[in-house]
């Protein structure tokens, strides 16, 4: 075995030139194949975390998937009932506190209550429609990150003043408000509200920044003209990809409606996983095209060896010995350019994280880059698969003729 690698190696340094060539270009594949997997998939967890992370990961509302069933559908096969109702239907979960304790002992998470409302915000003589979540600051810091996007003010100033608000920042843009400023809160009941802007924040979501505004739960109660109401009750997750089994289990433990952040964006995943076979198709390709580069340096080298296969052969190396011969010379080739590739793919994703863009769209000033060694290991395999194959095919033809045709074709 060592004869056999000390021919592949002399095979190899005979041509440098030919040999940087194809290390060059396995490593340009790997490397642009690592930098693209980076990106994309930094992008993707990037967009995940601003729209997903950002908000709790499961909210419990209180509507009910299914209409609860009848006595009559128990006793009878036959009996079936549809829009059954009843004449007014009281808002909010039923005990709520008593399900949030229940929930709370076996959740791997935090559990804070909530009001959802709609309103209208007068102030200066502008009226703007607005989502109003009443909430509880000392528990909503465990589900949500909330606090970490006010801009102007804290989530505790929310105590500091009778019906305070919390707006975002471009809803307050929207009507002129700044904090202090005092605003007209009015519901669908009729309730009127005079509420004193205390912060404003800033998510980076335009539709949440444009609608959204976070009172006290109690003010949220009052606006909706229920005390002790909690019609949503907010859930935050340790494994975030749990989030589904989760919602089905205080779904049927609860009987009201569970919404994870994997039902809620449904298409935004589905095309997180189209954008993910381009992405592998793309990095295949790349170092599809990489493996030609190693394919026509290996035929080379057979196709100048030939006299040098015919007087091994004559020598009594077989044809499997004379195959390892170019095939370890491949493989030679694609790691020493997978080594390579790892460096440069690191390099290219430094240059691409430092590039910095400014742009008041957007909060981040620099390409958002996942550094996994997934990606350099798949690069690996990828490459070194191709480059196996390169040198095989010309290796398995060259070992394939007779000696004696070799020599009488060379006279």
């Amino acid at each position: 075995m060592r004869l056999v690698l000390d021919i592949a190696v002399t095979h190899v340094l005979a041509r440098v030139r030919q040999t940087l060539v194809g290390m060059l270009g396995v490593a340009m594949g790997v490397g642009f194949s690592v930098m693209m997997a980076a990106l994309m998939e930094g992008s993707q967890r990037d967009f995940v975390t601003q729209l997903v992370d950002s908000l709790p990961h499961i909210t419990i509302n209180d509507e009910r998937r299914d209409p609860p069933r009848q006595p009559a559908e128990d006793a009878y096969a036959a009996v079936q009932f549809s829009g059954l109702r009843t004449p007014v239907t009281r808002p909010g979960i039923r005990n709520p506190y008593a399900i949030m304790a229940s929930i709370e002992t076996w959740l791997d998470g935090a559990v804070a209550p909530s009001v959802a409302s709609r309103a209208v915000i007068r102030y200066a003589g502008r009226d703007t429609a607005a989502n109003v979540t009443g909430i509880d600051p000392r528990r909503e810091v465990h589900v949500s990150k909330l606090a970490g996007h006010i801009r102007q003010g804290s989530l505790d100033s929310l105590y500091k003043s009778s019906n305070a608000v919390i707006l975002g920042d471009r809803l307050a843009a929207k009507i002129g408000a700044r904090v202090g400023n005092t605003i007209a809160l009015a519901s669908g009941t009729g309730q009127i509200l005079t509420c004193t802007v205390v912060a404003l924040l800033h998510t980076g979501i335009s539709q949440t920044d444009e609608t959204q505004a976070y009172t006290l739960i109690k003010t949220a109660q009052i606006l909706a003209g229920q005390t002790a109401l909690v019609n949503a009750i907010r859930i935050r997750v340790v494994d975030i990809l749990a989030a589904r089994g989760v919602a089905t289990r205080i779904e049927a433990q609860t009987g009201y409606k569970s919404v994870s952040w994997q039902e809620a964006n449904e298409d935004l995943l589905s095309a997180f996983q189209i954008r993910n076979f381009i992405m592998y198709t793309v990095v295949g390709a790349i170092l599809l095209v990489a493996s030609f580069g190693t394919y026509n340096i290996i035929s080379t080298i057979t196709h100048e060896k030939t006299r040098d296969i015919a007087i091994l052969k004559s020598l009594g190396f077989t044809e499997s010995t004379v195959r390892s011969i170019f095939f370890i010379e491949a493989v030679i080739i694609g790691l020493a350019g997978t080594v390579l590739g790892w460096l440069l793919g690191y390099i290219l994703c430094l240059a691409l994280g430092s590039v910095e863009f400014k742009s008041p769209f957007m909060d981040a000033t620099t390409l958002p880059l996942y550094y996994t060694p997934v990606h350099y290991l798949m690069a690996a395999a990828v490459a070194m698969t191709a480059s196996g194959i390169a040198g095989y095919l010309p290796a398995r033809k060259a070992a394939s003729v007779h000696p004696v045709e070799i020599i009488r074709g060379a006279s």
